[in-house]
C-alpha cells in the first residue's frame, strides 16, 4: 500500500485535486478553511490519498498546522504531494521546504496554471524540479487537466532515490535561495497588470463600499429567495401537496375512526406537509451562499469583519465559522479547530450558534409569509443581522470578563474571484439541503406522530379537545416563562421546546396543533409578538445535535454554558422586542415613535460605548503586499493588492508567536 500525504497552502484546489484522485465529492470552496480534519480516499486499490488541512508552513501554531505535522512524523507516509498555487509560486514554496525536512519524495502538483499565464508568468515545470530535487506537475484541476498519467509518477516517485537541500538557513535566507533558484526558470513580467479580481476588490473592499455593498448583496440574496425564487417555489409545493395529497386522502378517510383520521390527516400530513413545501425555499438560499462561496466573495467577508471582529478581541478569521454557522452549527463549531488561540476558539464556538442556520429559515418563512408578506426579504435580513450584532456583543462580553488576552493577527488569503461552475453550484447546493429532507422522513415523521399523540390523548383516552390533553399539561406549566414575549398560547412555548431538537421541528408542531397556520396564526399573534417569535427563534439554546457536537468539541461545561445563557439571551431580546415593539403601536403620533426610537438608540449606543475600547493600531492581516507586509487592511484602511512570491507575509506568520 502506497500512502499518500495531500499537502498545501490554503485555498490552492487541494480538495479539488484531491477529489479528482479519489472520484470524492468532498465540498469544494473558493475560501480558506474548508477542509478542517484529514480525509482519506483511494486513488486505486494500494494507493491511499489523505488529505490534510491547508497551512502556510509547520510551525504548529495553529490546529490545522498540528494534524498535519503529527501525520507527517507519526504515520506511514511514502509520499508527499504538494499543491503549489503557480500564481504565487514563490509564497507557496516555502512550505516545499520545510516538507523536504521530513524525508519522503515530493511530487510538486503546479496548480493554476492558467491564471500564472494569464499573468504574464511563465514557469518551466522541468527546470522546476531540476532546482529542488522534485518532481513537478503542471495542472489546471479546475478544468481537470494534467493529472492523467499521476498513477504512474506516484509509483516511480516512490520506487527512485531523492535528495533534498536540508539547510535552507534563517527565514529571509530562504526566501533568498527560493527566488534565486526561481529566477531560473521562470519569468515574470516586470510591471503585472492589475487582475480583475484586483479591480473588483477595489471596489468591493473599498473602505466607503465596502459595507453597503455587503449589506446590499445580503438584501439581494433574500429578495432572490423569498420573493422572486424560492417563495413562489414554495407556494406552489404547499399547493400541490394541499390539492393532490392532503384533500384526497381527508376525503377518503371521511368515514374512519376519529383518531385514525385525526393521526393520518392532522398528525402526518399536517406535520410533514407543512414542513416539506419549504424545501425549495432552503435550496434558493443555499444556491445563493454556495455562489457567494465560490465565487470568492465569501472571503471577502471575513476581511470585512476582522475590524469589527478585531475591536471584540477576535481576529476576523473566527467569522468563517460564524458564516458557516449560517448552514448548520454542527460544522461550523467543529470549523473553530481552524483558529490559533483557544480563546478564539472557545469564544467563536459559544458565538457560532446564534447565526441563522438554514434549520431557523423554515420558521422565519412561516412567518414572514403570514406577518410581513411586503417585507420578507428585510425582515429576514433583520433577523440575520440580529445574531450577527449578537454575537458581537456576547464576544465582547468574554473578552472583558472571562477572557482577557490580546488578539491574534488576522492573517487570511484572498482567493482569486472566479465565475463557479453549474455543476458544481448544484452539489454544492444539494451536500446543504439534503439534510432537511433526512430530517422530513425521519425526526420530523417521528415528532409529528408523537406531538399528535400527546395532544390527541389524556388519562380518559382519546380527546379532540386539545385543551385536555396531555400536551395542555405540560404545556400550560411551562407558558407563564414566555409570557413577557407576549406568547399567551401554551401552544406557542411547547412548539419553540419541541425546536431544541430540531428548528425545524418548530413548524411541524405548531402545524400539528394549530391546524392552517396561515388561518390560525393571525388570531394568536399580533405583528409584534410575531417578531418577538422570530427574535428568539434567531437566538435561543441551539439544537440537540450542536449541542453534542459542543460536548465532543469542548465537554460538558461548555455544552451547559451554550444551552443556558442562549435561552437567556433569546429570552431578555424576545422581551425587549415585545415591549418597545408594544411601544411603537400604541404611540399616538410620528414624533412620539421618532423620540422613542431616539431614545432606544442613543442608550444602545451608550451601552456597547461603555464596553468598547478604541483601538490603536493595525493589528490584522490579510496577506502580503506593500506597507509593511498589511495589504487589505480593514484597521488602517489600506486596500493594495498582494504582490506575487510577495515574503513578507510568511515572515510575519512565522512570528506570529512573539505578536
Amino acid at each position: 500500500m502506497i500512502n499518500i500525504a495531500l499537502l498545501g497552502n490554503p485555498n490552492v484546489g487541494k480538495t479539488t485535486v484531491f477529489n479528482m484522485l479519489t472520484g470524492s465529492t468532498q465540498y469544494v470552496g473558493n475560501w480558506p478553511g474548508v477542509t478542517i480534519e484529514k480525509k482519506e480516499g483511494f486513488l486505486c486499490d494500494d494507493i491511499k490519498v489523505v488529505d490534510l488541512p491547508g497551512i502556510y508552513a509547520m510551525d504548529t501554531f495553529s490546529n490545522e498546522e498540528k494534524v498535519s505535522k503529527s501525520f507527517l512524523e507519526k504515520e506511514d507516509v511514502d509520499l508527499i504531494l504538494d499543491v503549489v498555487d503557480a500564481s504565487n509560486i514563490a509564497r507557496n514554496l516555502y512550505l516545499t521546504t520545510q516538507l523536504m525536512q521530513f524525508d519522503k519524495p515530493i511530487v510538486i502538483l503546479l496548480n493554476m496554471m492558467d491564471v500564472a499565464e494569464s499573468r504574464g508568468m511563465k514557469i518551466d515545470a522541468e527546470k522546476l524540479g531540476r532546482e529542488f530535487g522534485v518532481t513537478v506537475i503542471p495542472i489546471v484541476a479546475k478544468k481537470k487537466e494534467g493529472l492523467e498519467n499521476i498513477e504512474s509518477i506516484i509509483r516511480e516517485t516512490v520506487r527512485k532515490p531523492f535528495i533534498y537541500t536540508k539547510d535552507w538557513g534563517s527565514e529571509t535566507e530562504t526566501y533568498s535561495m527560493i527566488e534565486e533558484r526561481l529566477k531560473r526558470c521562470t519569468e515574470t513580467p516586470e510591471e503585472s497588470k492589475k487582475s480583475i479580481s484586483d479591480r473588483i476588490d477595489s471596489i468591493v473592499l473599498n473602505p466607503v463600499l465596502a459595507y453597503p455593498i455587503f449589506i446590499a448583496l445580503l438584501l439581494l440574496l433574500f429578495k432572490f429567495t423569498f420573493d422572486w425564487v424560492g417563495g413562489p417555489l414554495q407556494e406552489g409545493l404547499a399547493g400541490l401537496i394541499e390539492t393532490y395529497i392532503s384533500s384526497p386522502v381527508d376525503a377518503m378517510l371521511a368515514d374512519s375512526s376519529p383518531w385514525f383520521r385525526s393521526l393520518i390527516v392532522d398528525g402526518i400530513i399536517g406535520g410533514i406537509g407543512g414542513t416539506l413545501p419549504f424545501f425549495p425555499l432552503i435550496c434558493t438560499l443555499f444556491f445563493g451562499i454556495s455562489l457567494f462561496e465560490d465565487s470568492g466573495y465569501m472571503s471577502r467577508t471575513a476581511f470585512l469583519m476582522d475590524r469589527v471582529m478585531s475591536k471584540v478581541g477576535l481576529s476576523g478569521k473566527a467569522f468563517i465559522p460564524m458564516i458557516m454557522g449560517m448552514g448548520c452549527s454542527s460544522p461550523a463549531i467543529m470549523a473553530t479547530r481552524t483558529l490559533e488561540s483557544e480563546k478564539d476558539r472557545k469564544i467563536t464556538a459559544l458565538i457560532a450558534p446564534l447565526m441563522t442556520c438554514g434549520a431557523k429559515l423554515p420558521v422565519y418563512a412561516l412567518f414572514v409569509s403570514v406577518f410581513f408578506k411586503e417585507n420578507r426579504a428585510l425582515v429576514t435580513a433583520s433577523l440575520y443581522f440580529i445574531g450577527i450584532v449578537a454575537a458581537i456583543l456576547v464576544a465582547l462580553f468574554l473578552n472583558r470578563t472571562k477572557f482577557k488576552e490580546e488578539a491574534e493577527p488576522f492573517i487570511l488569503e484572498l482567493p482569486e474571484y472566479r465565475i463557479p461552475t453549474i455543476s458544481a453550484l448544484v452539489k454544492n447546493t444539494w451536500n446543504k439541503s439534503k439534510g432537511f429532507l433526512v430530517k422530513v422522513v425521519t425526526i420530523m415523521f417521528a415528532m409529528s406522530v408523537f406531538i399528535w399523540a400527546l395532544s390527541s390523548f389524556n388519562f380518559s383516552g382519546y380527546t379532540s379537545d386539545i385543551n385536555s390533553s396531555f400536551l395542555a399539561y405540560f404545556g400550560k406549566l411551562i407558558a407563564p416563562v414566555f409570557l413577557p414575549l407576549g406568547f399567551t398560547d401554551w401552544r406557542t412555548s411547547v412548539a419553540l421546546l419541541t425546536g431544541l431538537g430540531a428548528k425545524e421541528v418548530v413548524v411541524n408542531t405548531l402545524g400539528v396543533l394549530y391546524g392552517d397556520l396561515n388561518t390560525v396564526l393571525p388570531t394568536v399573534f399580533t405583528g409584534v409578538t410575531a417578531y418577538a417569535f422570530l427574535v428568539f427563534t434567531a437566538l435561543y439554546t441551539p439544537c440537540i445535535a450542536a449541542l453534542a457536537t459542543m460536548r465532543k468539541e469542548y465537554g460538558n461545561r461548555m455544552m451547559l454554558t451554550s444551552l443556558f445563557y442562549q435561552f437567556a439571551l433569546a429570552w431578555v431580546a424576545g422581551t425587549a422586542a415585545n415591549i418597545v415593539g408594544s411601544a411603537f403601536v400604541s404611540a399616538a403620533s410620528p414624533i412620539e415613535i421618532a423620540v422613542t426610537a431616539v431614545i432606544v438608540v442613543v442608550t444602545a449606543v451608550i451601552l456597547i460605548r461603555i464596553f468598547t475600547r478604541p483601538g490603536s493600531s493595525c493589528s490584522s492581516c490579510s496577506g502580503g503586499g506593500e506597507n509593511g507586509g498589511c495589504a487589505n487592511c480593514s484597521a488602517c484602511g489600506n486596500l493594495k493588492s498582494c504582490s506575487e512570491g510577495n515574503k513578507n507575509l510568511l515572515e510575519q506568520m512565522n512570528n506570529r508567536k512573539t505578536k
